[in-house]
């Protein structure tokens, strides 16, 4: 049974201001954790523009942190080649839990993706956190000749090429998705990379492009308005969001797709500040104000230990060859 795990990083403004923020001020209460770490600012790396689902998890979860440590955690845009640059830098920053960097399935998409990476993805990184997953919502305008996921599949079969689909840009989770959802239904659509996901959802709701795997994060809001209509789901139950809206397994028994949010250390790290890490993430994550925040947007929180989080990657590792070797993508 296939289980994708795809991570939306849309950059389509509405639940997050788009301004890029720096820590707020140090909490008067509170104080750090056990064994004097930390001391110090953290910089958490974000490998996407700001206003992305990665940013709407980063910045409260950010904040949450600052409070507990009486630290700031001050979080570093560095996008660009689908999260490597942001990637690279953290391989080469000190081993000393003070730079972390948060990532999505594209992590473990660009092995597999480029032909050569400035880091060894399985050496050069310390799993710290499965923080969050957070399911795709496929989409469409409405004058799309569909209105769920068997009508879709029904007529790409017997109008093939007819169809497109929008994604974020070549080797992209929300390009994969939708070429996996191809492979798995014999069904032939046209695929249409733009530069980002702004810009294709822009196509979308101009009717340019069939439909989109994307976000639910960021692309709920134009369904809520009516401005595009909920095909599906991806994740392997329905949205408390769009409790209405079927999942693509019920259709395609065994296609599930959750977007995925993680934090890494630097390799070396030592394994007290690792687990120091995780575990205030853990207890972050599930107060019920940050909690209940995080779910309005669609992610479900989880707050992993490192050993799963590694036992995590090394299985997306493997998803996402064979995705990324269906849809014959390469990126130099």
């Amino acid at each position: 049974m296939h289980r994708l795990f795809l991570a939306a990083f849309a950059a389509t403004a509405g639940l997050l201001c788009a301004t890029p923020t720096q820590a707020a001020e140090p909490s008067k209460t509170g104080g750090p954790a056990a064994g004097g770490y930390p001391d110090k600012p953290i910089t958490l790396l974000i490998p996407y523009p700001p206003g992305g689902s990665a940013d709407m998890l980063a910045r409260p979860l950010g904040a949450a942190l600052q409070k507990k440590w009486n630290q700031p955690v001050v979080l570093e845009y560095k996008p660009g080649a689908g999260g490597a640059i942001a990637s690279a830098q953290l391989a080469r920053a000190r081993p000393d839990g003070y730079t972390l960097l948060m990532v999505l399935a594209a992590h473990a998409i660009n092995p597999s993706l480029y032909p050569s990476l400035p880091y060894d993805t399985r050496r050069d990184f310390a799993p710290v956190s499965l923080v969050a997953t957070l399911p795709m919502l496929v989409s469409a305008p409405l004058s799309t000749p569909a209105n769920n996921i068997p009508e879709l599949i029904a007529y790409a079969r017997n109008h093939p090429g007819k169809l497109s689909f929008a994604s974020a840009g070549n080797g992209n989770t929300s390009h994969l998705a939708a070429e996996m959802f191809k492979h798995r239904t014999g069904t032939d659509m046209l695929h249409v990379p733009y530069k980002g996901s702004g810009p294709a959802v822009v196509a979308l709701l101009g009717g340019e492009v069939s439909l989109m795997f994307d976000s639910i994060s960021t692309s709920l809001p134009q369904v809520q308005s009516g401005k595009l209509k909920a095909l599906a789901v991806t994740g392997d139950q329905r949205s408390p969001l769009l409790p209405n809206v079927p999942t693509v397994a019920e259709a395609v028994p065994g296609f599930i797709v959750n977007g995925w949010y993680g934090i890494l250390a630097p390799a070396a790290t030592p394994p007290a500040i690792l687990d120091a890490l995780s575990t205030a993430i853990a207890a972050a994550i599930s107060t019920p104000d940050l909690k209940a925040q995080l779910n309005s947007y669609g992610y479900e929180t989880v707050g992993s230990t490192p050993a799963a989080f590694a036992d995590h990657i090394n299985k997306e590792l493997d998803t996402w060859k064979q995705a990324v070797d269906v849809s014959g993508a390469k990126l130099n």
